[in-house]
Parts: structure tokens; C-alpha cells; sequence
């Protein structure tokens, strides 16, 4: 979960794949806006003062269906769709 603390919306996003959440963050770390099309529309410096925060952990033999599922739920769940940073 990445919370924009200036206005309160949150983007929710998996860290799939070989490298991970490290390799996720480290996306995000390297420009801020690890190429997620909502987060580089903002204005430039904004995702400075973004606060990352891990939801949920899985196993690395967890299946993706599971891993799209939870994340599908917390977009729900936390309106990231409407009033968040989440386009799908």
C-alpha cells in the first residue's frame, strides 16, 4: 500500500515476480513512481512524501489467482479504484 500522506489516497499494488517487493521498491525508490501511470501524472515531487506500507505476505509457492485476489480485495476495500491512485 502506498498512502500519499498531502491528500490521503492510496494506491494499492502486488510485488509479483522474481525480484519481489524488494524489486518493487526499489522501482520506487530509484523514480519515485516505479512506472505506474496514476502515481507519474502527479506533480513532480509529490511521491516524495509517499509512505509504503505492506498489507499481506505470501509464500513465494503462493498461486497468482490468490495473489490477484487479495489484491483486487484491497482495492475494494480501500476505494483505491474511486477516490485512490488505482486505474484497473
Amino acid at each position: 500500500l502506498i498512502t500519499d500522506p498531502l491528500d490521503g489516497r492510496h494506491y494499492v499494488g502486488k510485488a509479483d515476480g522474481a525480484a519481489g517487493i524488494l524489486g518493487r521498491w526499489e522501482a520506487y525508490a530509484h523514480n519515485g513512481h516505479g512506472w505506474n501511470k496514476e502515481l507519474v501524472a502527479l506533480p513532480k515531487g509529490q511521491c516524495e512524501h509517499f509512505v509504503f506500507s505492506i498489507l499481506r505476505v505470501f509464500g513465494s509457492s503462493t498461486s497468482s489467482s490468490e495473489v490477484d485476489g487479495a489484491e483486487a480485495h484491497y482495492k475494494r476495500a480501500l476505494m483505491t479504484r474511486g477516490f485512490g491512485l488505482n486505474r484497473n
